[in-house]
């Protein structure tokens, strides 16, 4: 099932995504009896969406064609929500080539970061490029959306965590962070310097999440690819290893690493696009 969260008249509203139309959770209440939220986040941190999952499941899908919907072509997207918990990040979490997996020191652990919500923007919004950087860089990644609480839990554990996967854009000002490696979380925290969505494909309907590649694209261009099984640390370690550290709550957002950064300049456009059928992740640059 995808979900993804739709701008109307001034409001942001969840809804299920089929391949050519989208209805609002609010339409399948009204429909369906049901007293689901009409926020992605609220769906996730309530415990709503497996109950989804099994009326879509079990006939529901179906019923869709039936309600009122919104033409895929006329849907104008928010950011999936705009106040997760926490928003953690994975840097130099790719190797070129699978033979360079074996070369990662025994004692290597993932280089992570954590940005405010204050960063998110949503698909078609711009990137505004703050005063302070002369190089700042855009990165495609996929991202994992957290769907119950867990602490200190395995790797197996971790599958049944996940709520789902979206696409993402993770921004630096790379010339702060090239001055001194502590400057990073400043790096990382601009205002608009994260986009994520525009849709949430639930983990249920991916089915190797290793087989899934990456490309950063700089104004129609893929100037990066790598595929998932080229990670250092993999979707399931990161959800664990970060267990580790902190509670993970529902809604919590982990990105997963880039397949390679671009600067980007006034005027450009920048994409995420990840193969498995999710929509691209499109946002313009403005100085």
């Amino acid at each position: 099932m995808k979900l993804a969260t739709l701008r109307l008249g001034g409001a942001e509203l969840a809804a299920v995504i089929e391949p050519s139309f989208c209805v609002l959770i609010d339409t399948i209440n009204a429909a369906e009896r049901k007293q689901w939220s009409g926020s992605v986040f609220d769906l996730i941190s309530l415990g709503q969406l497996d109950e989804i999952k099994e009326w879509y499941g079990g006939g529901g899908r179906e019923r869709l064609a039936a309600m009122a919907s919104i033409p895929l072509a006329d849907a104008h997207y928010a950011p999936l929500y705009r106040h997760p918990r926490k928003i953690w990040g994975i840097g130099m979490n790719y190797v070129k080539n699978a033979s360079d997996l074996a070369f990662v020191p025994a004692d290597a652990e993932p280089v992570s970061f954590m940005k405010p919500d204050t960063t998110i923007i949503g698909n078609g919004e711009a990137i505004r490029l703050p005063v302070q950087s002369e190089e700042p860089t855009a990165e495609a990644e996929l991202a994992i959306i957290i769907g119950r609480e867990c602490k200190c839990i395995s790797e197996a554990q971790a599958r049944e965590v996940v709520a789902g996967f979206t696409t993402s854009l993770d921004m630096t000002a790379a010339d702060i962070h090239a001055k001194n490696q502590r400057f990073l979380t400043r790096a990382k925290s601009f205002d608009t310097f994260f986009s994520f969505g525009p849709q949430l494909i639930t983990a249920d309907e991916i089915e190797d999440v290793l087989a899934l590649t990456v490309e950063t694209v700089l104004n129609g261009d893929v100037s990066h690819r790598n595929v998932l099984a080229n990670m250092r640390y993999q979707p399931w370690y990161i959800v664990a290893f970060h267990s580790q550290v902190m509670t993970l709550l529902p809604g919590d957002v982990i990105l997963t690493g880039t397949p390679g950064a671009v600067v980007i300049r006034d005027g450009d456009v920048v994409e995420c696009r990840i193969s498995g059928g999710f929509e691209p992740l499109v946002n313009p640059v403005a100085g």
